[in-house]
């Protein structure tokens, strides 16, 4: 077990070591989830075919940060919530969300839009809709554990989840031959917090790969374990601890020039509450500040715009 991100069992947690890990670094790796392992690599094919193909081709899908499709270079700049003026991040997404609107048209247009999927592509459709249905089941599974390692009733959190909103995305981080030479302090996801409550992460180890911050030690590379979800708080549950819990703070490092043909992909799902929840913090003594209730939907909102370039 790494001692700075451990290890927890979705089947027989401890939720003192889950307090304590979230509380210096607001990361974990998750096993026990009941998620197959093909299930992600059947995404990640599908996936590559679609980066595979021709940029004229995907333009036709393109979307801006926080849309329904892809991502492409240069759209974003993660450090910039933070107020950083890195260049864009090196990585290209196909981002993907709810099923099932709300039937609101206002709420829906900006927080549930339709899906897009790629016609050259048709695997993709099936196996991210598998793949996000058994995401939201792992995710509610840990909003329990985390309201119940504070002493909560389990369902407090996952009551404010009952029609949430959420983001796949799929990152590809492209090779350096096909980058060229990182531009100083470009990063393939510069410094950042994600933004609601847990990330799911399913990734490919490599030379430029993830990096937590973790009190007391820095950036760390995130411990690596076949099968593994790596799960980081967002700013949205920190907030609900009253700060006792770090969101989790990280970057992914630019391809590396001992590496120059690391091609990864990473498969991301953040998990947020229902967009009109309203998220009241801990008090004291167990959070550690005293602060106001907030809306998901505009907390969040504030955090997208900041990243897009």
């Amino acid at each position: 077990m790494n001692a700075l991100i451990p290890t927890v069992d979705l089947a027989a947690p401890h939720p003192a070591a889950v307090d304590t890990a979230l509380q210096r670094a607001g990361f974990l790796q998750v096993v026990g989830h009941g998620v197959p392992e093909d299930a992600a690599w059947a995404v990640r094919a599908a996936a590559r075919d679609f980066f595979a193909l021709p940029e004229a081709v995907k333009r036709g899908y393109a979307v801006g940060v926080g849309g329904r499709g892809w991502l492409p270079p240069g759209v974003e700049a993660n450090d910039r919530v933070e107020g950083g003026d890195s260049p864009p991040d090196l990585k290209e997404s196909f981002a993907v969300g709810p099923f099932a609107p709300t039937g609101d048209a206002e709420t829906d247009a900006v927080w549930f839009p339709p899906n897009v999927w790629p016609a050259q592509v048709p695997a993709l459709r099936e196996v991210v809709t598998a793949y996000c249905t058994a995401m939201t089941r792992v995710a509610g599974a840990l909003l329990e554990l985390c309201a119940g390692a504070l002493g909560q009733e389990p369902s407090t959190l996952r009551d404010l989840a009952t029609h949430p909103t959420w983001t796949f995305n799929i990152n590809r981080y492209p090779p350096m031959t096909e980058t060229g030479t990182p531009l100083p302090g470009q990063f393939r996801i510069g410094p950042h917090t994600d933004f609601g409550t847990v990330t799911l992460l399913d990734r490919e180890p490599g030379a430029g790969g993830l990096q937590v911050d973790v009190e007391g030690h820095g950036w760390t590379d995130a411990p690596y374990t076949p099968g593994a979800l790596t799960v980081n708080v967002g700013d949205l549950l920190a907030h609900w601890t009253g700060h006792r819990w770090r969101a989790g703070r990280h970057r992914v490092l630019p391809p590396q020039a001992h590496a120059p043909a690391e091609d990864l992909v990473s498969l991301v799902f953040f998990f947020e509450l229902d967009h009109d929840a309203v998220v009241t913090p801990l008090a004291p003594p167990l959070g550690r500040t005293v602060l106001e209730p907030v809306v998901s939907a505009p907390f969040l909102r504030e955090r997208l715009d900041a990243i897009s370039v």
